[in-house]
């Protein structure tokens, strides 16, 4: 029942609500979030926002999780030369936040740490501070990622897009 409750949620919700939460001007500020942020460590931070996933994909077993690692792939955030990517995946339908990380930064950062940004986001979305939920994740992710991984003195290639993606 929860797989038809799923489809159903997917088929209806989300995808008028994309633009609206996530404007231009939103993108943007969190565009320029992530590339100060990056300047900061040896980690790639990438977002990406999807309103639903097709209904049929979520009867033939496709869940966040799945569809966040395959959005990693698809967005080569694991094409980063100290396998440094960090992926922040938002389904809206089902009001889901996964951060999937390269093997480089899942070895020195423990899932707590990413699952205590997911739920500190989950909290800010639910009140429709959209804005300060993705901001803050963001924020906090660079924290993380300054702490456990590092930059050095040398500058290093910006090897993925700052400016969030919506699928």
């Amino acid at each position: 029942m929860a797989r038809m409750q799923r489809m159903l949620t997917n088929l209806f919700g989300g995808w008028f609500q994309l633009r609206r939460r996530f404007p231009a001007a939103l993108l943007d500020e969190m565009a320029t979030a992530i590339a100060a942020g990056e300047r900061t460590h040896l980690g790639e931070v990438c977002f990406a926002v999807e309103s639903r996933l097709a209904p049929l994909a979520v009867l033939d077993g496709l869940d966040a999780p799945a569809r966040a690692r395959q959005v990693f792939t698809q967005l080569r955030v694991w094409d980063t030369e100290h396998n440094s990517g960090v992926l922040f995946y938002v389904l809206m339908a089902e009001h889901r936040i996964e951060i999937v990380a390269d093997r480089g930064i899942a070895a020195r950062v423990t899932t707590a740490e990413w699952d205590a940004i997911c739920a500190r986001m989950r909290e800010c979305y639910a009140r429709g501070q959209w804005r300060d939920g993705s901001l803050e994740g963001i924020a906090a992710a660079h924290a993380l990622l300054a702490r456990h991984f590092p930059g050095s003195d040398n500058a290093k290639p910006d090897e993925l897009p700052d400016r969030p993606v919506l699928l």
